[in-house]
């Protein structure tokens, strides 16, 4: 099997680590992995390409031209839309962060509130606003972008990210903020393993089987009485909290799932 990995050159940079351990597990399994970034385009022969980008366009595009990616470009768009998030989870009965366009300052009725930029990740384009002049200079600051505007709901800054692989979950880690309401561990908090309950299993699979995803991260805000909220899909995702608590590689998991989903797709 021939297979692309496709990443920005910024991104390809920041998870060097990563991609090693994707060609390396890729060896053993007799598969040939090239790793491609920014303009650079696949091989007319590619099996499949592994796409590592937020740019579902892109990813539309390889897919009518007849490539199989993991995740399919429906996964990216709706990953990294956080209204489209919400409205799947509405849709499906999940519970989740309650979210609404945000045109102007005047959709904003009280606060503090929670503004974000639709397609930010990661942590970045976020901010909690007390006040409208705080909620004005974040408008500015992202003038042109398609903004969403989220209560602010206390969570003691600790959520869960699930890891997905297929409709199995690979891992479950609960991350916690460090001077900040933000939870992500790349922003300086602290992680550890978590495990799910009967529920919570359930809600993760019924959104992944939703979106017919290959390897997502769902985000879930946790609530100080133990329930969680919805809050993000991650496609692409990061792993860097699974490899730290888990004994596990998701790399060599993600490109076993991929020979064995090829190999399934050619018999079926």
């Amino acid at each position: 099997m021939k297979g692309c990995l496709y990443y920005s050159s910024a991104e390809a940079e920041r998870n060097n680590g990563f991609i090693d351990d994707l060609i390396g597990s890729a060896n053993r399994l007799n598969m040939e992995l090239t790793v491609m970034v920014d303009e650079e385009q696949p091989a007319k022969d590619s099996d499949f390409i592994l796409f590592r980008d937020r740019n579902p366009l892109l990813s539309a595009k390889w897919e009518a031209e007849g490539f199989r990616l993991f995740n399919r470009s429906e996964v990216n768009r709706i990953a990294n839309d956080k209204l489209r998030t919400y409205e799947l989870a509405a849709m499906l009965g999940i519970p989740a962060v309650p979210t609404q366009k945000a045109t102007s300052v005047n959709d904003l009725a009280s606060f503090p509130i929670v503004l974000k930029t639709r397609d930010g990740h990661g942590g970045h384009e976020v901010s909690l606003c007390g006040t409208k002049e705080e909620a004005v200079f974040f408008f500015n600051e992202h003038a042109g972008r398609q903004l969403i505007f989220q209560p602010y709901i206390e969570s003691n800054s600790t959520d869960i990210r699930v890891f997905m692989l297929g409709n199995e979950v690979l891992g479950a880690v609960k991350r916690m903020g460090k001077n900040s309401f933000k939870s992500n561990y790349t922003l300086g908090g602290s992680v550890e393993r978590y495990s799910l309950s009967t529920t919570e299993k359930k809600e993760v699979q019924t959104i992944a089987k939703a979106l017919k995803s290959d390897y997502i991260g769902i985000d879930f805000l946790l609530l100080p009485d133990g329930s969680w909220l919805l809050n993000e899909v991650e496609d692409p995702v990061g792993a860097r909290s699974l490899y730290i608590t888990h004994d596990v590689s998701p790399a060599a998991e993600l490109m076993q799932y991929v020979k064995r989903k090829l190999e399934d797709e050619v018999l079926g």
